[in-house]
């Protein structure tokens, strides 16, 4: 099963995913580094993303590569360049950055990396990308040269979700961006959990369990955290666990 049908199978049945963020340029080094990858095998952590708007200093194949000799769940690429799709990974999210008007990511990178990535041989999850928000300017906004949706837009991020759904996207992932003041908010999750059939990823400015489990409940089939536990390393404890979240809302359906 790949790992787009493994998370359509998870959304059909109510299971919750959570992913955690990692930027190369923002993880420990030597041995905190293995004791980094040990706690997050331990925590409720379902999935793992790599990738960044900005690399300057290690690159994803080095840190994909440890990686994979101390993790054995699925790890998948969120890429902010082509040059950040490497082989190693189960699955790249295929991102289209369908809230701007930037042709470049729209399609022009896609150009440059699809023959390579077929030649990987990993699974390819075509994703229609939200930025959503309302400043400080992020480095996703910055590096895209494009603006987010404003948050109180939720009809324009409604909207937005469906083209990309109809143009045959199999995923929505809506971000406010890494850094950020504010997470997408509920409303705007909901409305388009509404509008849309395919998975839904959220993330970008969630800091707490309170802030991933309002994600879920809104409707996000996956939640990604990267600077909460980034500032946090070995402090993950905090952590939701998916499996407690869907027996707590079996058990509210049932009241």
């Amino acid at each position: 099963m790949s790992w787009l049908q493994d998370l359509i199978r998870d959304q059909q049945e109510g299971r919750k995913r959570l992913a955690a963020l990692l930027d190369p340029d923002d993880l420990p080094t030597g041995r905190d580094w293995t004791r980094f990858i040990k706690g997050l095998s331990e925590s409720p952590i379902t999935d793992i993303f790599i990738g960044g708007s900005l690399l300057t200093s290690r690159n994803v194949k080095d840190i994909l590569q440890s990686l994979r000799a101390h993790y054995d769940g699925r790890v998948t690429l969120f890429p902010g360049s082509p040059e950040q799709v490497t082989p190693g990974a189960d699955a790249v999210l295929f991102l289209s950055l369908i809230s701007s008007r930037n042709p470049d990511l729209l399609i022009g990178r896609h150009v440059e990396s699809g023959m390579r990535i077929r030649e990987m041989g990993m699974d390819v999850v075509p994703t229609g990308y939200m930025l959503i928000g309302d400043g400080p300017l992020t480095t996703a906004a910055y590096m895209s040269n494009s603006l987010p949706i404003p948050s109180a837009k939720k009809e324009i991020a409604v909207a937005t979700a469906v083209a990309g759904e109809m143009l045959g996207l199999q995923a929505i992932f809506m971000d406010a961006g890494s850094g950020a003041n504010q997470c997408v908010s509920p409303s705007t999750i909901r409305a388009v959990r509404d509008a849309v059939r395919c998975p839904i990823i959220v993330g970008g400015g969630i800091r707490d369990a309170a802030g991933v489990e309002a994600a879920w409940q809104a409707g996000a089939d996956l939640v990604v955290i990267g600077q909460a536990i980034e500032s946090r390393p070995f402090q993950l404890e905090w952590i939701p666990q998916p499996e407690s979240f869907r027996a707590k809302a079996k058990a509210r359906k049932l009241v």
